[in-house]
């Protein structure tokens, strides 16, 4: 079945911004579905869907917005892989809304419910235990073995003998997956390497017409994907750097010695992933992005992108700045009184996102001036600039510059900072130290 060829945008950010409260998820579904709000409707539909269709619904989590589909059916998993056009080696995390449900996965023959109540975590590996009892529900998707008989879809480990899995903190996310009652393999929703989606205008723009639905519960608070350990190996390892860090994991029992098992480039074309994110290329707006070290002197940035605006083999005729904590508005390129008469707001989902404009012609310090500058402060703070990264990449795209030059911030500042990084360098065409 194709999908409609309007995709459908619906509203649940009342329930988003409520949540459930002192109830349960089942209270809270009883709720809204006797109460006949729209926004149960919208999840009743979702969830519908996502039992019986081949095409993935989007709905948001509290990282980005996620592209779910039921991890038991090899026809609806396929569907995210052909509507991201994402490779089928690139293995999917799937989602859960209770340790009763990662239950069912892990032990499916003896899943009783009566079993599930009394023994949920007799089927983890206790390494996990002590990161289950303080981050979940939340930004951490853990590894393991996919057992004999897994009724997990063979397209969500790409062949692999293990398969992530987190607990979303977003209630809404988990009272979709409970009325579901489907664990759902739902990785970013946006076309595959391009930035990850932050809003349900995102995803529309990524995705219109590949699949029917989106539910729309408003901006993400973190902004960035999950962190994605593995405590089957030895040392336990950080596959995937996210919102949870590791001197808040090596606070946990058996994770003292908890080691970063990734690098900030692409694996080897022939190397297996062992999490989502290592192969390939990610998190890339259209234009060439050029990452500079948080060291990096302003003066001789700024003298480094006069000379790219110089050399024609670039071509660089509109380009975006994102500034973090240290560059000044405008780099330089124009005068302070040039920057004043030429300001003006750009029109964007990123707060504070102005551009200041100048004639091909003209020629700044004796170089050619870009025709058009786009300047973003994203902020100073670690948590500001996560939540804003993936949307004003975005939003230069709509600009159509190109060329992005990117201020880095230290990757030694904290576990959300080497997060931020680690999606930067991915991006990056480029990575300077002036």
């Amino acid at each position: 079945m194709a999908p409609k060829e309007t995709t459908r945008i619906l509203s649940v950010r009342r329930l988003n911004q409520e949540g459930p409260g002192n109830r349960s998820l089942a209270e809270w579904w009883d709720s809204e579905r006797n109460s006949k709000t729209p926004e149960a409707a919208a999840i009743e539909e979702a969830a519908d869907l996502l039992r019986t269709s081949d095409i993935p619904v989007a709905f948001p989590t509290e990282t980005v917005y996620g592209l779910g589909a039921d991890a038991t059916r090899s026809d609806a998993v396929q569907g995210i892989y052909r509507a991201k056009q994402r490779p089928s080696d690139n293995p999917l995390i799937i989602h859960v809304d209770s340790l009763e449900m990662l239950e069912r996965v892990l032990n499916p023959v003896q899943a009783s419910p009566t079993r599930l109540t009394k023994t949920a975590k007799n089927s983890i590996p206790e390494i996990y235990h002590a990161l289950i009892d303080r981050f979940w529900p939340g930004p951490l998707t853990i590894l393991l073995p996919n057992p004999s008989g897994s009724p997990l879809a063979k397209e969500v480990t790409s062949h692999l003998t293990t398969f992530g899995v987190r607990m979303p903190s977003s209630p809404l996310a988990r009272l979709l997956i409970h009325v579901a009652d489907r664990p759902l393999a739902a990785p970013s929703a946006n076309a595959s390497t391009k930035p990850s989606p932050t809003s349900a205008e995102h995803v529309c723009h990524d995705l219109e017409g590949r699949i029917e639905l989106i539910l729309d519960g408003g901006a993400c608070g973190v902004g960035v994907e999950s962190t994605v350990v593995d405590g089957l190996s030895e040392p336990p390892a950080i596959l995937r750097p996210g919102g949870i860090g590791i001197e808040e994991l090596r606070t946990c029992a058996g994770w003292e010695n908890v080691q970063i098992g990734y690098n900030d480039g692409s694996l080897e074309v022939k190397e297996v992933p062992r999490a989502p994110g290592m192969k390939y290329r990610h998190y890339s707006p259209k234009a060439r992005v050029v990452l500079f070290e948080p060291d990096s002197d302003e003066k001789a940035v700024s003298k480094h992108i006069r000379k790219d605006l110089e050399d024609t083999a670039i071509g660089a005729h509109m380009i975006g700045i994102l500034r973090t904590r240290n560059w000044k508005q405008g780099l330089g390129l124009l005068s302070d009184e040039d920057i004043e008469k030429t300001l003006k707001p750009i029109p964007s989902l990123v707060d504070n996102l102005v551009g200041f404009s100048a004639p091909v012609n003209d020629r700044i310090n004796g170089c050619l001036a870009a025709k058009e500058t786009f300047d973003c402060h994203l902020g100073a703070d670690v948590e500001t600039i996560a939540r804003r990264l993936f949307s004003a990449l975005r939003a230069m795209d709509e600009m159509e510059v190109d060329v992005i030059y990117v201020e880095g911030i230290s990757d030694q500042s904290g576990d959300l900072a080497a997060a931020v990084m680690n999606r930067l360098r991915k991006a990056a065409g480029a990575e300077l130290r002036v």
